[in-house]
């Protein structure tokens, strides 16, 4: 009985991601049936489609693998709108496959620090706080870090994510020196025999380059601490943003040593094709999507299972 808990679990989260992913796969799937009704593969119908991927933030390149692979197996016959979704799925699993990672927090010496960034809205602190839990349910022994000492509602949201995850939470007054947060921080975890150290930053726009300068001061204090962390460097994006989650990820690419993504916020959207693009183009592993507001809807990034649900289809 017990065996069967794990599949059904799986399969729950599943029915979930297709029923988040519902506003981008609509957006794709009904325009898809409107170019393939009753027609062949011509070169109008492949332009057509290669148009309408790049409208729904797949990007040029993954555009262009769609229509190349629809052109060498099946130009100038017919063709379903199903069939141009399975080899959407097939193309998209096969960008995504090799960047599914999960967050494996071994080999470090002394603590395992993880920095979480990203811009204002993003989620970055409630997926912390997600994490957390995740990482104590696991038999993990973490200290959270309210490092973005410019709101008080953020100390606050860390604050409530710690008591979820039965942790402690360091944390300063308003304005303190984030910088200087984090290097006690690691200090304390090292004194308590505490494992793991997630730092919330300062949410960022990626044009400011005063705060962009501070989260290099943030990382080259770390590493005064410990020349090896931070271990993790954890972008996370707004899935609703669409293609401009290329630029942020460029901005946040020349501040730190970014390691992985989390996208978040894709039960919110129609522009989840954009987590193709980001993670082809910078070949960034991608740990976590979050399809919701609960512990449970931030899920390891399952690569097939986000192409298919992306394109419609049945798991």
């Amino acid at each position: 009985m017990s065996d069967d808990k794990p599949a059904e679990k799986k399969r729950g989260f599943f029915s979930r991601l297709v029923s988040g992913l519902s506003k981008s796969s609509s957006k794709l799937g009904e325009s898809v049936t409107a170019i393939f009704t009753k027609r062949k593969l011509d070169r109008e119908a492949l332009d057509e489609l290669e148009d309408l991927l790049i409208a729904s933030d797949l990007g040029t390149a993954a555009a262009l693998r769609v229509t190349d692979r629809l052109a060498r197996d099946r130009f100038d016959k017919e063709i379903t709108d199903e069939e141009v979704r399975e080899t959407l799925a097939e193309v998209i699993c096969e960008t995504l496959a090799p960047l599914e990672k999960p967050l494996q927090l071994t080999g470090t010496d002394g603590p395992h620090v993880i920095l979480f960034v990203g811009v204002n809205g993003s989620g970055k602190t409630t997926t912390l706080g997600k994490i957390a839990v995740k990482l104590k349910r696991e038999g993990r022994d973490p200290i959270l870090v309210a490092g973005d000492t410019f709101r008080a509602a953020a100390i606050e949201q860390v604050s409530v994510w710690g008591e979820r995850a039965k942790s402690p939470v360091i944390k300063r007054e308003i304005g303190a020196d984030a910088a200087g947060l984090a290097f006690d921080a690691l200090e304390q975890a090292e004194r308590e025999g505490r494992d793991t150290v997630l730092i919330d930053t300062a949410g960022r726009l990626q044009n400011k380059a005063e705060l962009m300068d501070e989260l290099r001061k943030i990382v080259r204090v770390i590493r005064k601490k410990n020349p090896s962390a931070p271990h993790e460097t954890v972008l996370v994006l707004d899935g609703t943003v669409g293609s401009n989650a290329v630029s942020q990820a460029q901005a946040f690419l020349d501040a730190a040593q970014i390691t992985g993504l989390v996208m978040t916020k894709l039960d919110g959207t129609a522009k989840g094709g954009a987590l193709v693009q980001v993670a082809e183009k910078f070949q960034l592993p991608i740990h976590y999507i979050g399809i919701g507001e609960g512990e449970d809807d931030l899920q390891a990034f399952n690569a097939r299972d986000f192409s298919r649900a992306l394109a419609g289809l049945e798991g």
